[in-house]
């Protein structure tokens, strides 16, 4: 028995990591953070040149419509594309985003007002709501749950990467007339002056997109096994470009049991699979002149209805992204701030509480400080995130960074008061401490959402209506962080928005106290798991049936 058990483990260890898929997925990815982030550097000199702004303060308020037009938009159609995910499949609303994307660079790269400005952007929330597909495609590739800490990394990775590359394209590449007089002056680019970076992010996306179409494989389990022909087409390039008469499937599961299905279907007999003594049948066409579709399945599970789908600690998990979204989005308003405002005397503060000031640093130098704040995230992500997250599980990990949360934001702003060569090192702390937090608090919810979900079928209406629990926080929490920082600092007080969000920061321990990290589902598990704990239990149950699998067959035997 315990030999059985011994072959059972090594089969589990043994279910290959997705690393090509996720590679697919990484490609599709990056496209997004690229084109959302390259608007940044020029922003606000596109506000400035639609001349309806009178001060600096008006351009502020302009383009914080501008970056939350995305925001809101996204929050109002994600729970629709999770949906949508769930009836037609994760790949297709996957494409649908990045074609979204894609038609809102162009959009805005033609933008000259405010109102094209802000349906561009609206128009790109409203297409794209890849945020909570992207999270149930990874939890659908990644069957093992071993392997969760590793691939839930990488999304976050990506996104780090892209928001570099697209920073620097939005900078380097806007107002190209201007930047590069003897190339560009008398083009469209000189009538236009943002679209030149529109087009080259526009053109990525493109390359996404086809990348996606070409190579990106269905992990909707209901959709997973009909033809795709974007992919048969991705295996012809292939096949071609490496001039062999036979190609080798791009899949993450060879030798795996949904590959074997894939077989039996297509070049053998369907069998099925009997559990004691009867067989499960799942198919409504099931007859004896046609025997039922071969399934590793417990039998038929339906899909959950809504109402059961969001279980308590799924609706704790988004309360938990929705907090969480919007103190985060507000520290990325904030440090800016205080690394912009103008340095004053430490002896005119009366402490604790009453004092203003800040670093008085160039854009330049706050723009140095924010790309080393992208390569310590990116570290954080791929080393410190997959560490911890083994070492502590998912929930522990999760407490950790809320109980911590609420300390960085009570001291970030007495950093002002540090003599000047202290502070430097005093915001590589906070910076650490920030990217830190961040790489191990979302990636530990979307794990526990994944294991929480009653059911892949509704996974991706869990995970778009968590997305939309976020879009809208992000929405709300810089208005409403930079009016209170505003606030306060007019009145000598320039930690109060600090700690506003600290107080949001600890209001997340009443959810976390409630969460509990759940194992996944018997039917949400990935058919390898699903087999191997079958095994397991007719072992343990020392019955007289027992299933031999191999690559090629699956044979009932007693």
């Amino acid at each position: 028995m315990a030999h059985d058990r011994g072959a059972f483990a090594l089969l589990r260890d043994k279910t290959p990591f997705p690393t090509k898929q996720l590679t697919i997925l990484a490609l599709c990815r990056i496209c997004e953070p690229i084109a959302f982030m390259s608007i940044f550097p020029y922003a606000y000199k596109m506000v400035e040149s639609f001349g309806i702004a009178h001060s600096e303060a008006q351009i502020s308020v302009y383009m914080g419509m501008v970056t939350s037009a995305f925001a809101f938009a996204e929050c109002a159609s994600g729970v629709f594309w999770g949906r949508l995910s769930d009836r037609i499949g994760r790949k297709r609303v996957l494409l649908g985003g990045l074609f979204g994307t894609g038609l809102s660079m162009l959009l805005f790269g033609f933008a000259t007002n405010l109102p094209t400005a802000l349906i561009a952007r609206a128009l790109g929330g409203l297409l794209n709501g890849n945020i909570g597909v992207l999270q149930t495609t990874v939890a659908e590739l990644v069957t093992v749950e071993e392997h969760q800490p590793r691939a839930y990394s990488i999304m976050p990775f990506v996104w780090c990467l892209g928001t570099i590359i697209g920073s620097t394209l939005g900078g380097v590449l806007a107002d190209p007339a201007t930047s590069f007089p003897s190339v560009f002056q008398g083009t469209i680019f000189d009538s236009f002056p943002y679209l030149l970076s529109n087009l080259v992010c526009t053109a990525v996306v493109v390359f996404g997109l086809i990348t996606g179409i070409l190579f990106l494989e269905e992990t909707h389990e209901d959709k997973k096994l009909e033809r795709d022909r974007g992919i048969e087409i991705g295996r012809w390039i292939l096949n071609k470009v490496r001039r062999h008469p036979s190609y080798a499937p791009l899949t993450d599961k060879d030798g795996s049991l949904d590959e074997m299905r894939s077989m039996l279907d297509n070049h053998g007999p369907r069998v099925y699979r009997s559990i004691y003594s009867s067989p499960t049948l799942c198919s409504s066409r099931t007859s004896i002149a046609e025997p039922p579709d071969f399934s590793l399945e417990k039998g038929c599970q339906p899909k959950p209805k809504v109402r059961e789908a969001f279980t308590k600690q799924v609706l704790l998990n988004i309360v938990g992204y929705g907090i969480l979204a919007f103190h985060t989005i507000s520290l990325e308003q904030l440090i800016p701030t205080l690394m912009s405002r103008p340095d004053e005397p430490a002896d005119s503060a009366q402490l604790p509480f009453k004092f203003t000031g800040g670093f008085k640093w160039s854009p330049k130098d706050i723009g140095t400080i924010l790309a080393v704040q992208g390569v310590l995230q990116m570290c954080a992500q791929l080393i410190v995130f997959p560490w911890i997250s083994k070492k502590l599980g998912s929930l522990r990990t999760f407490w950790l960074t809320i109980a911590l949360y609420p300390f960085m934001y009570l001291g970030a702003p007495y950093l002002v008061l540090l003599p000047k060569q202290y502070r430097i090192p005093g915001i590589m702390v906070l910076l650490i401490w920030k990217v830190t937090a961040q790489s191990l608090s979302y990636p530990s919810l979307a794990m526990m959402l994944a294991n929480a979900a009653p059911s892949k079928k509704v996974l991706g209406t869990l995970n778009g209506t968590a997305a939309s629990s976020a879009s809208i926080c992000r929405g709300f929490g810089p208005t409403v962080s930079g009016s209170v920082d505003a606030f306060g600092y007019a009145h000598g007080f320039s930690g109060l928005g600090w700690w506003t969000c600290a107080a949001i920061a600890a209001s997340a321990w009443i959810p976390g106290f409630f969460m509990k990290e759940e194992r996944r589902r018997p039917g949400f598990r990935g058919v390898e798991d699903e087999e191997v704990g079958l095994i397991e239990a007719l072992a343990d149950s020392d019955a007289d049936s027992v299933i031999t699998l191999t690559t090629n067959e699956a044979v009932l035997s007693k």
